[in-house]
């Protein structure tokens, strides 16, 4: 009986591994050589790290939004494989990925009419925003690609061949830093560009991975044997079920969103130095972060296919398996963090304030890390697996607008609370959610087959 169960238990931690491993490692992996990207930019100055600090910004409000297609893509197509339901799977595929170009599309337009307006609700620095709008105007051209290899990596993933787009993200993100390093600084007779070498590195890089992932998905359909064919359309849920399900996630992403870009134009105003300051910590974040966010991705995944086959009470005990596993290894990288934070900042070209601001702000990422892990894996992965994504835009919407915003104004304008005390009282946010979504979790009514 002991062995039986092992077995088993040892089996889910093989699933896990088998997706969130590589996700996790394609995470650090963009991280790290974002760290990288971030001391070449760095040593142009305070006022260029700001710039591409406040473009970034505007380009992760999109990659957002095209978060939330392949949310929902994830949803439908792991549930629909669960029951062993290829061609619908296939159908969600194509109408998502028809969807997050259109949203593409959209993006690039605004971000290439509108780009010093945009800058100008970011920072009151002239140079600041006219360096941001150049950067931001040429990163529009890579949004396109990104949104098609994200939708290529989400149904890899649910197809539990994860490898492939850490493969593919290995070799884009080697090109992208070599290309950094030639066009920011002007090597082996490139002309140098600045700030913007980085934002022509980062578009190259996305059409490379791009075309990688479509070969990868070609040659693994074949193998498969299971041809793929675009049908934008689902055929076994109504309009009505759908919108359901997309609507609330497309809020709760976009507002969340829009929410981290006000919190960036809090940061702007308090100083260019200031926001230097918190662009420092930004791939810091991402590499922690980044670590264990293959356990949300294994949880939307997993349990997914766990409620697609209508094994509720197995779905309920993996969770909570997921999100043990989720929070001892939060508790090990904010120890992490704290401990290395200080060789990090070193690797800057910049002031001495910077740098100590810098560490002060990641002291106070350290302390929520664990509570930021288990949200990205409870009301991210699970509870949303479900479908129940209505639930979770309340909550996401009462922690953050109810919570969050008010306390960064309050903290900033009213209080006059340093960058890192700012950071840290609107960060509260995260506790709030944690316990709604809790509340969610335990009454099991999240867990629902589509």
């Amino acid at each position: 009986m002991f062995f039986k169960s092992f077995s088993r238990r040892d089996s889910f931690i093989q699933q896990v591994f088998k997706i969130a491993l590589p996700v996790a490692l394609q995470c650090m992996l963009q991280a790290s050589f974002s760290i990288v990207d971030q001391v070449m930019v760095g040593s142009l100055g305070s006022v260029s790290v700001a710039a591409v600090g406040i473009a970034g910004k505007l380009s992760t409000l999109y990659s957002v939004v095209i978060g939330a297609v392949v949310s929902v893509a994830g949803i439908i197509i792991s549930q629909y494989l669960g029951a062993n339901d290829s061609e619908e799977a296939d159908r969600g595929f194509s109408l998502h990925t028809l969807l997050s170009i259109g949203i593409g599309v959209l993006f690039m337009a605004v971000c290439l009419a509108l780009s010093v307006r945009l800058m100008g609700l970011y920072s009151t620095d002239g140079n600041t925003v006219a360096v941001a709008a150049t950067y931001l105007r040429i990163i529009a051209f890579g949004f396109l690609p990104y949104a098609l290899s994200m939708m290529i990596s989400v149904r890899m993933r649910c197809l539990e061949r994860a490898s492939l787009p850490l493969a593919c993200s290995v070799i884009a993100s080697v090109l992208n830093t070599a290309l950094n390093y030639l066009l920011i600084f002007g090597r082996l007779g490139f002309h140098a560009m600045g700030a913007n070498g980085a934002a022509v590195a980062t578009v190259i890089s996305q059409v490379f991975n791009a075309l990688l992932l479509v070969a990868a998905m070609i040659v693994i359909d074949r193998k498969r044997g299971l041809p793929f064919r675009f049908t934008p359309k689902l055929t076994k849920m109504t309009c009505g079920s759908y919108l359901a399900i997309f609507l609330p996630v497309l809020v709760i992403e976009f507002m969340w969103s829009l929410s981290e870009n006000l919190y960036a134009s809090v940061y702007g105003h308090i100083g260019t130095p200031e926001c230097a300051a918190m662009t420092l910590t930004y791939p810091v974040q991402g590499l922690t972060v980044g670590a264990l966010s293959g356990l949300s991705q294994a949880a939307g995944i997993l349990i997914g296919k766990e409620l697609g086959k209508g094994e509720s009470n197995a779905a309920y005990q993996k969770s909570k398996r997921l999100l043990l596993y989720g929070l001892t290894g939060s508790f090990a990288l904010a120890a992490l963090t704290v401990l290395a934070m200080g060789i990090y900042t070193e690797l800057y070209n910049v002031e001495a304030y910077v740098k100590a601001t810098a560490r002060q702000i990641l002291v106070a990422f350290a302390i929520v890390l664990p509570v930021k892990v288990l949200n990205m894996i409870l009301g991210g992965g699970i509870v949303r697996s479900g479908g129940q994504t209505r639930t979770m835009m309340i909550i996401e919407l009462l922690g953050t607008w109810g919570f969050g915003v008010p306390l960064a104004l309050l903290g900033a304008y009213v209080w006059k609370f340093s960058i890192p005390l700012v950071y840290f009282i609107l960060s509260m946010e995260e506790c709030v959610r944690l316990l709604l979504t809790w509340i969610v979790f335990v009454r099991k009514n999240w867990m629902r087959k589509l």
